[in-house]
């Protein structure tokens, strides 16, 4: 069986991505059902030889029987050429753009990218008679949230292009299995974070926009300050509120998933989030903690696009497939994260 996997340059989901190899092969093999031996890595990548490069080697040397097919979801030639070649049974939909504020100043990079780019995917599975994806979403498809905890019934009104794209990809999988028989499970994350507990993977990106990989570079003395976009939101200390939800955690819901569709699962929508919310202060203050300093930081105006609290229940997902968040205490998940970046790997 080929399980087909489409990552973007984007380092959170690389790191995803080699995590769920990972756990996919432990999971699977010898326990009946999937051999990873045949699964495929389409890697949509235009620019960044160098992180290509790496990639390639950290796959081919933690997984020899990998294939890595070097490529972009916008050349349909080749995306056709594949699911000739290969029996792929599972497509995971990991690649897109992902930065709120960049989607708000070049919503059309997003739009091709994300929406157009995908239902090139989508249109090569259906000639291809592939049935099964699973679609890497985001609780940026809420926008301000009605209430908190966040249910996967909360109406979907995206309030940055980022959350739209997704959006607009989540309707287009409906569609897709309303008339084509498709079957899907989107997965709405919250904010991922933290580094492998089990093996050498963490988080790091280039330019780097993420609080805690910025948080914990600060306390490492490898940037100045930390700059904290508003701190007049309506949260019990004025800083935004995120639900975080460490990778290993991730991981193994998405081969949960897989698991779900190969075993003849219905088409499902799930959050993944740990169902705990902290602020950006309650990050600074344990960060500083578990570094022993207290973290330079200076407050800059709010940006646009960011709601000022998403916390996510994940009943559904535990429910339905049986997934929990295993690591969700925050402190667990920044000493992951800073006993990685203290020896960043990549």
């Amino acid at each position: 069986m080929n399980i087909w996997i489409l990552d973007s340059i984007n380092s959170k989901i690389q790191d995803s991505t080699l995590n769920f190899l990972t756990q996919l092969e432990q999971n699977f093999n010898g326990g009946g059902g999937v051999n990873t031996q045949d699964s495929i890595l389409y890697n949509n990548l235009k620019s960044n030889l160098n992180s290509n490069n790496d990639l390639s080697r950290q796959l081919h040397t933690a997984h020899k029987n990998t294939t890595f097919i070097h490529a972009d979801l916008s050349d349909k030639a080749t995306l056709d050429s594949i699911f000739s070649t290969y029996q792929i049974q599972a497509v995971m939909h990991f690649a897109a753009f992902a930065y709120v504020g960049e989607s708000v100043k070049d919503p059309s990079k997003y739009y091709y990218n994300n929406v157009a780019n995908s239902l090139n995917l989508l249109e090569s599975m259906r000639k291809a008679n592939v049935k099964n994806i699973i679609f890497s979403s985001t609780c940026a498809t809420y926008g301000n949230p009605l209430h908190l905890p966040i249910t996967e019934s909360h109406p979907q009104n995206p309030i940055n292009p980022y959350g739209y794209s997704k959006l607009v990809v989540e309707n287009m999988l409906k569609d897709f299995s309303h008339a084509y028989g498709l079957e899907y499970v989107i997965l709405r994350y919250f904010n991922a974070a933290g580094a492998s507990m089990l093996f050498d993977i963490g988080e790091s990106h280039s330019p780097e926009t993420h609080l805690i990989p910025l948080l914990l570079q600060t306390a490492l003395g490898q940037r100045e300050v930390l700059s904290i976009y508003g701190d007049d939101y309506p949260t019990k200390d004025g800083s935004c509120i995120r639900d975080y939800i460490h990778i290993d955690d991730l991981a193994n819901a998405h081969i949960l998933a897989l698991k779900y569709l190969l075993n003849g699962g219905k088409s499902e929508a799930f959050n993944l989030g740990n169902g705990l919310g902290f602020s950006i202060f309650e990050l600074l203050e344990c960060a500083s903690r578990l570094c022993g300093k207290q973290i330079p930081y200076t407050i800059e105006s709010r940006r646009e696009g960011d709601p000022a609290a998403l916390i996510g229940d994940s009943t559904k997902a535990k429910q339905i497939l049986g997934w929990k968040a295993h690591f969700a205490d925050i402190e667990t998940i920044l000493s992951s994260a800073l006993n990685w970046h203290s020896n960043p790997r990549y």
